[in-house]
This record gives structure tokens, sequence and C-alpha cells, in this order.
């Protein structure tokens, strides 16, 4: 479908719902799982175009994998993965592309890692560097895809990141447990900490501190059962079409709370969100709770940048929440925007169109809200970016004659089955 047209819901959304195995933890149980002794079951795989990716990255490396319903089953083939000449298709997936370049980055052969069109326009020398420093020769194409990694052995290093970047801090120790001594990253903000957390989960040492994380290489990982939660990066994204929708009550069903993941969640209370957290536990050393959501007035407010690291892939749909707030909201130190699947910073600006007093700066928009706001009706350009296409698709429930969302296909890289959720509960969807 090329185009779908999404309209508000006659009254308000409600419902209890599931969202789609987190993608971030997904990617990173196949890759460990695949380097782990034994046997590793994925639950919850999230099935999208993205972790697909992964999925059949790993299965090229050597390892097997049989994907049946929501569950992944992997033969890790233990530190010995890899170790061969093979051509990875990364898709449209950085996670995929960074963390197998550390993946592979300890073991022999020459490995050449690619993707779409989209994947490569986006930054690699960020991995490249400490690679290099490790022993490994990664060679990028004018600091981008395709990169060609030849392996073999590595010594530990001490990096400091100059980003705040959890695929970056990821490849890095995935380099390291294949490396001699010990390997350090530091980062100037923490970013999200799937990777250390399943390391550990998974049997290996992991020393964290203020001065950042560190593993001592040549430590075997253990098979386990690693049950996915909920997306908490897609739930955001329901989470906001209920504050907008007035009277709705939604509950999200076992969602990751990983507190370098809820960052969204946390401006989403500065604003004045009623979200509850019920249910709460920790399952494979991730937490989790069910998200009850209710509509709630909203306020503006600052998102400052050492805020971003833990919301940098809901900002699209923050600053669409921004638009119905009272006031003047500003994202700053937010330049990582511009180099992800599209520049969406740039493709926030199509909300100026529509109604909404937007300033587009380097590294973040400030958007002038309003709680009474009804959107123009309009055609949007996703330029095949899954956070632009659902963010939009978002915004087009307060708008009255609906918004016309260009390839909707894309939301499958993250979200499958998006667009048949908010038709679930209420909201109009249709064929453009």
């Amino acid at each position: 479908m090329k185009a779908v047209r999404v309209l508000p819901p006659p009254g308000p959304l409600v419902g209890e719902l599931g969202v789609p195995g987190d993608k971030s933890i997904a990617h990173r149980a196949l890759m460990l799982g695949a380097l782990a002794d034994g046997t590793t079951l994925v639950r919850g795989f999230p099935g999208g175009a993205d972790v697909r990716a992964t999925l059949d990255c790993i299965r090229r490396l050597g390892a097997a994998a049989e994907w049946t319903g929501d569950t992944v089953r992997v033969e890790g083939r233990g530190l010995a993965l890899g170790g061969r000449d093979v051509a990875l298709d990364c898709a449209n997936s950085g996670t995929t592309m960074r963390l197998g370049a550390g993946l592979v980055a300890g073991a022999g052969g020459r490995v050449v890692l690619d993707g779409d069109a989209s994947l490569r326009r986006r930054p690699m020398e960020r991995i490249a560097v400490p690679l290099r420093q490790m022993g490994a020769r990664v060679t990028t194409t004018d600091g981008r895809a395709p990169v060609t990694v030849e392996g073999g052995l590595l010594v530990g290093i001490d990096y400091a990141s100059p980003v705040a970047s959890a695929q970056v801090k990821s490849a890095v120790l995935l380099a390291g447990l294949r490396a001699e001594g010990t390997t350090r990253v530091r980062e100037p903000v923490r970013s999200r900490d799937h990777t250390e957390r399943m390391l550990g989960f998974l049997g290996v040492r992991v020393e964290q501190g203020a001065d950042g994380v560190a593993v001592v290489g040549g430590q075997r990982l253990r098979g386990a059962e690693i049950p996915c939660p909920g997306d908490p990066s897609s739930a955001t994204f329901l989470v906001v079409a209920a504050l907008l929708v007035d009277g709705s009550e939604l509950v999200l069903r076992d969602v990751g709370t990983n507190p370098t993941r809820t960052g969204a969640l946390d401006v989403l209370a500065r604003m004045g969100a009623e979200v509850e957290r019920a249910r709460a536990r920790t399952v494979a050393g991730e937490p989790r709770a069910d998200l009850v959501v209710r509509t709630t007035p909203l306020r503006a407010t600052t998102i400052a940048p050492e805020e971003v690291p833990a919301a940098i892939d809901e900002l699209p749909i923050l600053a669409v929440a921004a638009a119905f707030a009272d006031g003047e909201t500003r994202i700053t130190g937010a330049g990582e925007l511009r180099v992800k699947e599209s520049d969406r910073i740039a493709a926030l600006e199509q909300l100026r169109p529509l109604g909404v007093p937007l300033e587009a700066t380097a590294d973040g928009v400030v958007v002038q809200g309003r709680p009474d706001r009804a959107l123009r009706a309009g055609r949007i350009a996703t330029h095949g970016d899954h956070r632009v296409a659902m963010a939009f698709a978002v915004a087009a429930l307060r708008a009255p004659d609906g918004l016309v969302i260009e390839d909707p296909g894309c939301v499958d890289v993250s979200f499958p089955g998006f667009f048949d959720r908010l038709a679930a509960l209420g909201a109009r969807v249709e064929a453009a």
C-alpha cells in the first residue's frame, strides 16, 4: 500500500493490548546467543525488518537459528563464531551493522557489512575508530557503509567515546569479549544498558561504575532463555495517542521499563501525563511493567541534552505531543536526529503546514503548543522512516480531516501491525 489516511476516532481510545517485543533486546539476544555456548531461546521476538536482518546475519556467520511463532532458538557457536569470509546484509538496521562489526572484529575472515540506501548514509567511523585501536582492520566508505572488517587478534582498550551511543559502546564490548585483557568504555552521558545487563545474565563478569563499563576478554557466555519485554519506544507512540484523544484509557501489557529507556515517559510525566506502572517486575535482568495511560492535559517543557540518550528514538513523538501542550517546548542537544533513518528534524518541519509553529535548529526543535489545536489536513513524506510515520499517524488523531501517511509499510521495521492496532483502538485507517 503506497499510502494510508488516518482520521480521528469517533470516541476515546480504550483497550488492553501488547506491543512488539523490544527490538534492542532482540538484536542483542540473537548476537550474544550466537556467541554463547549452548542454546538460547529468544521469546517475544518482534519479527520486524531490523531484527530479521540480525537473524540472517548470525546464520551467515555460522549459528543455527530457528524462528517459530514468537520464539527464535539459537544454537551458539561460542567464541568460535565467524571466522569466515562473508557479506552481511544489514538492510535498514544501524544496530545490526554497528554491533555486527564488533561481533566479527575478534574472529578471522573478511566480513563486508552493507545495507540499504538509508543505512549507507549513516556514520560508521564512530565504531571503526575504536575497533581499529583494538587491532581490527576496518575500512569504511567515506565514513559510511559498506564497512569491511578483517578481524583477528584484538587487545583490550580504554575507550572514551565522544558520543553517548549504546551502539558504539556495545560494539566495543562485543569485540572486547574476544580481546586480550580488559576493555573499558566511557561515555559523556550514560546510554541504554541492555548489553551490559544481558552479558551479566549470560554469565559474563561486567564491571560497572562511574568511570564506565568493562569486560575481561575470553569469558564464555552460557545460553539461556531471554524473554523480550514489550518495546518501550513502540509503546510511547500509543501512550501519546491516548494522551491526545479525550477520555482515552489504555493498558499496554508487559512493557520494558529499563531506566535507560524510559526517558520519554519521564518527559511526558513532567508534561503532566498520568502513566501508571502496574505489576512491576524484573525478568532476565530487565525490568518491565504494565503501563496504564489516561488522557491528561499536557504542559510544555524543555528537553535538555543530557536527557536525549534515554529518549532519542521517541523524540519525534514527543515533538508531536508538544504541539498539543500548553506553551513552548524546546528540544536541544539532539543533533543525532539528523543522521537517523532520515533527517528527523527536517521531517518534523512538516508540522508547520499542518498549523503548528515550529522552528528547527541544528540540534533540535522549538514547538509552540496549544491544547485545543486541530491540525489541518496534509500529506506526510515519511522518507521510509518508521518513527516519522508513526509520529504523524498519532498526530492525525487531532486532524479532523485526517493526514495521509506515505509508505506506511516502513513501520514494519519496528512495529509490525501498528496501523492495525490503531484501527482496533478506534482510529479510522483507510487506503489513500
